[in-house]
């Protein structure tokens, strides 16, 4: 794990929020924020590779970049990289860099928590095998996440305060394409950036 930002200090708790960032969102930093009361830390991880998806758009520097100015002035937001894209890769990168003590949630909305909870990774066991070694919060997105009743230990519901179902950052770029109104669905210090870029 390659660390762009670093928060000060070794936390117990460590809020996992990886993302394309293709461009950063209000909501990416709503999900962060939401997050105070149970981690310490949140770091947000551009994975170098996607498992579902190629690398358009921004380039992995100008994602990076794009979360420092979105982060900039919150003293326990971290941004790294990761080499893999999964989850399971990235926890094992995370506790290497923050030591195998520190207990793991990973951040994310109902839409990727099906996904991580679905996805094919060659055998029926991994994804139990997985919350033993992380947890999720998960945020409602056009509807909440229910769990399986055997995982209800390790995935919690994230509180997010207002109503994020309309953004994200497909959003963003189909607006932008089309020449509607976007700059309320990002952080105002990336907002020049996010025109350049995408424009």
């Amino acid at each position: 794990m390659e660390f762009f930002h670093r928060a000060p200090g070794r936390p117990s708790r460590l809020g996992v929020l990886p993302g394309s960032f293709n461009p950063p969102t209000i909501a990416h930093l709503a999900l962060a924020s939401a997050a105070s009361p149970w981690v310490d830390e949140v770091v947000f991880v551009v994975p170098r590779t996607f498992p579902h998806k190629p690398y358009t758009g921004a380039t992995f520097a100008e994602r990076v970049e794009m979360l420092r100015h979105a982060c900039h002035g919150q003293p326990s937001f971290s941004i790294a990289a990761s080499d893999q894209g999964l989850f399971v890769d990235i926890a094992r990168e995370c506790r290497a860099a923050y030591g195998e003590a520190v207990e793991l949630t990973f951040l994310c909305g109902r839409d990727a928590a099906e996904r991580i909870a679905s996805w094919d990774y060659g055998r029926p066991e991994a994804f139990a095998e997985m919350l033993e070694r992380f947890h999720l919060l998960v945020a409602a997105r056009h509807g909440e996440y229910v769990a399986p009743r055997q995982f209800a230990h390790a995935i919690r519901h994230l509180p997010v305060t207002g109503d994020l179902d309309p953004v994200s950052s497909s959003e963003v770029r189909r607006r932008i394409a089309d020449g509607d109104r976007w700059e309320h669905l990002v952080p105002n210090p990336i907002r020049e950036t996010v025109q350049a870029i995408y424009s």
